[in-house]
């Protein structure tokens, strides 16, 4: 495990090393709508701080976003900005947002200001932007960044009955016509110099057939980000979203396609992830 952990850090270190990483200002960050966007923010951190509890916080925050159109590649586009957007989203940029707001309220910090510093650090590899290459595409590749410098926890190694399962992550350059980004000779490589250290990933999960065992159940909390597994080669996870919990019985709030908006789903996670096929989830949690 020990060579794994050095692997997947010395390739960080290459991938931050030939981006020469520097955090950006926040009058840097491209906003979709600017005025609105950094007022819904500033009343969203005042409402937020007043929540102690991480898990909660990261819920209620969440539910103020249920509505939301769905959007798919509103961080696409070159050059690579800081892009915030509150009136569209997908999976990825809800859940962003919402960790990022509850991280903000966390260190007890209400300017909107604050929030970009945050997301930066959170979207990036070691948390600062410096081209296509330096967002953090990979779950497992954003999970070991954010993790390793105290943002979040992975949580799904404490869960009951959790499984280990080893892939090689390489979807992005194995399928470099799928990202336009990827025409450009640089940003390809850098890509593959990033997914070297996932070669062979060992990362734990729960697999679907185990999400209504009582003692999971219970173990999954409101406000935790579940990321569905998925038997794609070259990719770990295709989905993302929060729990929320209906008469105790764990649901999806997430960004949904089919749906084309921010939804807590009907369905129980359980069937939700049995429906689409999914492998199972791994657990992460906000840490502070």
């Amino acid at each position: 495990m020990k060579s794994v952990i050095t692997k997947i850090f010395l390739s960080a270190a290459i991938c931050l090393t030939a981006m020469e990483a520097h955090a950006i200002l926040p009058n840097e960050a491209s906003f979709k709508n600017e005025t609105n966007d950094t007022t819904k923010l500033n009343n969203l951190l005042i409402k937020a701080i007043q929540i102690d509890d991480p898990q909660a916080r990261v819920a209620a925050i969440g539910r103020e976003f249920v509505g939301v159109p769905y959007v798919a590649g509103t961080l696409e586009g070159s050059p690579e900005t800081l892009k915030i957007n509150l009136d569209e989203m997908d999976c990825t940029t809800f859940v962003e947002t919402v960790l990022t707001i509850a991280y903000t309220a966390g260190e007890r910090r209400s300017s909107w200001r604050d929030f970009v510093y945050n997301l930066e650090k959170i979207r990036y590899r070691g948390g600062s932007i410096n081209g296509y290459a330096s967002r953090l595409h990979y779950f497992s590749d954003w999970v070991v960044d954010n993790v390793h410098r105290g943002t979040i926890k992975e949580y799904t190694t404490r869960m009951p009955a959790n499984d280990w399962t080893v892939k090689t992550l390489d979807f992005m350059s194995s399928n470099r016509d799928k990202y336009e980004a990827l025409s450009d000779s640089t940003e390809f490589e850098r890509i593959k110099s990033c997914e070297i250290g996932y070669r062979n990933h060992r990362y734990p999960y729960i697999k679907t057939s185990k999400i209504t065992n009582k003692a999971i159940v219970a173990a999954l909390k409101e406000g935790d980000v579940v990321a569905l597994t998925t038997k794609t080669p070259g990719l770990d996870v295709t989905h993302m979203g929060i729990i929320i919990k209906k008469d105790g019985v764990p649901h999806l709030m997430h960004a949904s396609s089919k749906h084309g908006k921010i939804i807590i789903d009907e369905l129980p996670l359980a069937d939700y992830l049995r429906k689409n096929g999914s492998t199972g989830i791994r657990v992460i949690r906000l840490n502070e």
